[in-house]
């Protein structure tokens, strides 16, 4: 893998972004979606986050899309908006070679600039490959909620990690 560049996302991305998130919906437990999302709805997802000003980025090696990240308010009512949750996602040939913790390193900076003040990462499956890229860049485990998903004919925890990004308000 060469040098990674991470930069914003465009709805030219929207394709690609939509395949990556496809493979983890049908293939993993880290997301708690049943049907992948169409590249429609991808799309209104990025213009969504976009316009509200918030970071969605995508992380490219050799010209091709290796992974992306973006951040939302972790809840919709005013009193939530400095408290973002991120999501990482990373092409399955691109995993473990250091992708995830590049789009996250760079999502936190991303999300401190626009104004939020703590992130928030609810860990689907409570894949140990998503909590430790999580703890090594600075969140802790605050919560667990036991079985609450069901994919894959099992039953899944989600794992709640939060950290600060600033001072607060």
């Amino acid at each position: 893998m060469g040098e990674l560049l991470i930069r914003d996302a465009t709805e030219d991305d929207a394709a690609v972004i939509a395949a990556i998130y496809a493979h983890h919906v049908l293939n993993g437990t880290a997301t708690y979606d049943i049907d992948p999302p169409s590249v429609a709805e991808t799309l209104a997802k990025l213009r969504h986050i976009a316009a509200a000003g918030w970071p969605f980025l995508v992380a490219e090696d050799g010209g091709e899309i290796a992974g992306y990240a973006y951040a939302t308010q972790f809840r919709d009512r005013a009193a939530y908006r400095f408290a973002c949750e991120n999501s990482i996602y990373v092409a399955p040939d691109r995993m473990r070679r250091g992708v995830g913790k590049a789009l996250l390193g760079s999502l936190i900076d991303r999300s401190a600039a626009c104004g939020f003040r703590t992130m928030v990462a609810v860990v689907g499956g409570a894949e140990p490959a998503s909590i430790a890229l999580h703890a090594a860049l600075g969140f802790e485990e605050v919560g667990r909620l036991k079985r609450v998903g069901f994919k894959f004919g099992r039953w899944l925890d989600s794992v709640y990690m939060q950290r600060t990004l600033s001072r607060a308000v």
